[in-house]
């Protein structure tokens, strides 16, 4: 696909650009109302390798390549661990490397951001919702 196409949807190249300004957990409110203007309605990134789904209007669809090699997914999840990781980081505690190490760590296997009900879901390996935090506007 073209960086920009005739149906005005948004690219990849786009929405890692909007990411590149997210150095930490703070950044990313953020962030979220620039992907909300380019038309991004929920995104969903897997740990594993942090490549994530991105959707919009009718169905589209963009996917973005793996970040980094595979992490390996905890087969139990700690939930507890994982929401004392999630604070630090939103604190800006962590990069989103060593975050995404914490999670795989936890057993946190992806993550579904939703931006029509500004949420951001947590789930574990077996699919299981791990947390439901609102995002701050």
């Amino acid at each position: 696909m073209s960086e920009y196409d005739s149906a005005n949807r948004f690219t990849v190249k786009q929405i890692e650009t909007a990411h590149q300004k997210v150095k930490s957990g703070a950044d990313f409110p953020a962030y979220i109302r620039e992907i909300i203007a380019l038309g991004v309605k929920s995104f969903e990134t897997f740990v594993i390798d942090s490549h994530t789904d991105y959707y919009g209007d009718n169905g589209y669809l963009v996917t973005s390549d793996p970040q980094y090699t595979s992490l390996r997914i905890a087969g139990k999840s700690d939930s507890e661990r994982f929401k004392s990781y999630l604070k630090d980081h939103q604190k800006g505690g962590s990069d989103y490397f060593t975050f995404c190490m914490q999670c795989a760590e936890t057993g946190i296997e992806k993550w579904i951001v939703c931006t029509e009900k500004m949420t951001c879901t947590y789930y574990d390996y077996l699919g299981e919702e791990v947390l439901v935090e609102t995002i701050p506007s």
